[in-house]
């Protein structure tokens, strides 16, 4: 039965029913509120039902609910039954309702019936809203277009402005190194003096670096291998990198010279020494306090290094760790590894003397790369280290006497037990022993970072840090200690060397 039909004829019947019994009451028609009112709290039969109007002539009705049990079919069945006279609502036995998306709705949408909630609403933008977010958006991108090609010109002007770039004829080569040019050794005790101090080690054969002087000032002169460096893209690169890259624990580039056959670089000038040359001369006298400063210094120098630009060192060993006048040490010959190349030394001692601080996984490569790894810098660091505590040389090994060549090849050899320097915590701290062997482990990703020796050296000796003041002032008196019996011997050394120069 058609639910409107059925509904039209059942307030037809309940109409003509109180009409009759109110015409009957007034003997005449009566007015249309007085059947209203008789329409209200009232029940009957009908058609679509029992029809029960309530006192505000509302129609309460039971309503049944219906779940859809198979979408395929389409079947339905009654789940819930409300009834109005009872205004309960009573579940169908048997039955489970399955709700959409496991859960009963809300009684009152998220949105509201009417989607008048604040939080639905949609944010419309005016067109002055547009047209500022246009033109601001046309501004950000002109204004970082305009930097990025300001700088990018910028670059480009100090690329070809070159001004880490100096004439050999700027360079005055100081007398004593025209002295010491005659000589190939030099003897220990010169070896300390403030002139000699920057030596390279070649094994047993300690040459004096070129010393001059720039612009007034004493600089350090590094000839390098490069008959000729071709001025590249790369190569400009690497020499502006060198000129940004500041910090204390680092030689400052000055400049370099490429007028051949005289190329070379020029970096800053530290009179105390190479670490090398501090560790070997037995009249200077180091506690722990002191050793520990160097080797911060180098620590500090070496994070700064590997988070700069240049990335890695590649070299790193006792004589490229230099002295300046305040007692602060400095790794020098780092980075433009387009200045360098391979070293073919007549000298198979020095040349092998020169490997003994590289990293395994470098060594075993047919051309390991010129700047080396952060990783292989670590390995460096830790015979560098053993070398500190020990100062016995580089890569001591106790009663076990071997050239530099059979400990290069057992190093590339990969032999296990693998052949490493020797620790002895009767003189160094157990602590500092196991960081060397980190430091110096098979498996480079075994290795910990600069940053996180770093923190280990901190902690491991806290009292070094206490006071910087006393730190500073035991260095200074240290070699005030040590100056007074050197003077009078690097004297008459001197006078020896000129007097042999004289006579040549």
């Amino acid at each position: 039965m058609n639910i409107i039909a059925g509904g039209f004829y059942d307030g037809l019947m309940l109409y003509i029913q109180v009409l009759n019994e109110t015409m009957m009451m007034s003997k005449g028609r009566p007015p249309g509120s007085i059947i209203t009112k008789k329409m209200w709290n009232r029940t009957f039969h009908g058609v679509t039902g029992m029809v029960h109007l309530d006192e505000n002539g509302d129609r309460e009705i039971d309503f049944a609910l219906w779940d859809l049990v198979d979408t395929n079919s389409s079947t339905y069945q009654i789940a819930l039954v409300y009834s109005s006279s009872e205004e309960k609502l009573t579940a169908v036995p048997g039955t489970v309702l399955n709700w959409l998306g496991g859960q009963v709705p809300h009684d009152v949408p998220n949105c509201g019936f009417k989607n008048d909630n604040p939080i639905c609403r949609t944010k419309t933008i005016t067109i002055h809203q547009m047209a500022f977010t246009v033109i601001f958006f046309i501004l950000t991108m002109a204004l970082t277009t305009a930097v990025f090609i300001y700088r990018r010109m910028k670059l480009e002007k100090e690329l070809v402005a070159q001004l880490w770039r100096i004439s050999w004829e700027d360079i005055q080569i100081s007398n004593l190194d025209k002295v010491l040019h005659s000589s190939s050794r030099i003897t220990l005790s010169l070896r300390g003096s403030n002139f000699g101090s920057l030596l390279t080690g070649d094994g047993n054969l300690r040459v004096f670096a070129k010393t001059g002087y720039y612009k007034g000032n004493i600089v350090a002169i590094k000839y390098t291998n490069c008959k000729r460096i071709e001025l590249n893209r790369k190569a400009l690169f690497e020499l502006k990198h060198m000129r940004d890259v500041q910090n204390e624990h680092l030689t400052r580039f000055i400049g370099a010279c490429i007028d051949p056959p005289n190329v070379c670089i020029i970096t800053e000038y530290c009179p105390r020494g190479s670490l090398q040359d501090i560790l070997e001369n037995d009249s200077i006298t180091l506690d722990w306090m002191f050793k520990y400063s160097l080797i911060n210094d180098i620590v500090k120098g070496m994070v700064f290094l590997h988070n700069s630009v240049i990335l890695s060192h590649g070299k790193l060993k006792s004589s490229n760790c230099v002295v300046d006048k305040r007692f602060v040490l400095k790794i020098t010959d780092y980075g433009l590894s387009s200045f360098r190349s391979e070293t073919n030394s007549s000298d198979a001692h020095a040349y092998y003397a020169q490997r003994l601080c590289m990293a395994p996984e470098l060594l075993r490569l047919e051309s390991p790369p010129l700047q080396g790894t952060q990783k292989g810098d670590v390995y460096s660091f830790g015979i560098i280290l053993q070398e500190v505590a020990l100062r016995r040389g580089a890569f001591y090994l106790g009663g076990n006497l071997l050239s530099p060549k059979e400990v290069v090849d057992r190093v590339i050899l990969g032999e296990w037990p693998c052949l490493r320097p020797v620790v002895d915590p009767q003189i160094h701290s157990p602590e500092l022993g196991q960081l060397m062997q980190r430091c110096w482990a098979e498996e480079p990703t075994e290795r910990p970072d600069f940053n996180h020796i770093h923190l280990l050296l901190r902690k491991h000796n806290k009292e070094s840090r206490s006071n910087i003041l006393d730190n500073l002032l035991s260095r200074m008196e240290q070699y005030a200690n040590n100056l007074e019996e050197l003077v009078e011997e690097r004297t008459e050394a001197y006078n020896e060397e000129k007097r042999k120069a004289e006579a040549l």
